[in-house]
């Protein structure tokens, strides 16, 4: 027997409740600042090094990968790419 899922969804929910937007921003940093976490690894860079590599300190670096820290500009996460060999890439869908 085939069940039926019964309800919102959670974002149909999350939008009932005014708190899409702010959810959704939050969700995008943690997979960026995890993707970034795991590039550091592969390459082997502390984050005195990845720091180093981006011209920027240390503390700009803890604040790129504190996923609750949400006021990253489009720059800094450019070079924060271009320092583990990767790019950015942006899409409106």
């Amino acid at each position: 027997m085939k069940t039926r899922n019964i309800g919102s969804s959670l974002d149909s929910w999350l939008r009932e409740e005014g708190i899409y937007e702010e959810v959704t921003a939050t969700a995008i940093k943690r997979v960026l600042a995890r993707q970034l976490e795991a590039a550091m690894k592969e390459k082997q860079f502390s984050k005195a090094e990845m720091a180093r590599r981006m011209h920027t300190s240390r503390a700009a670096l803890d604040r790129l990968l504190n996923p609750e820290y949400g006021a990253v500009t489009l720059n800094t996460l450019r070079k924060a790419a271009l320092a583990v060999g990767r790019e950015l890439r942006l899409e409106l869908v």
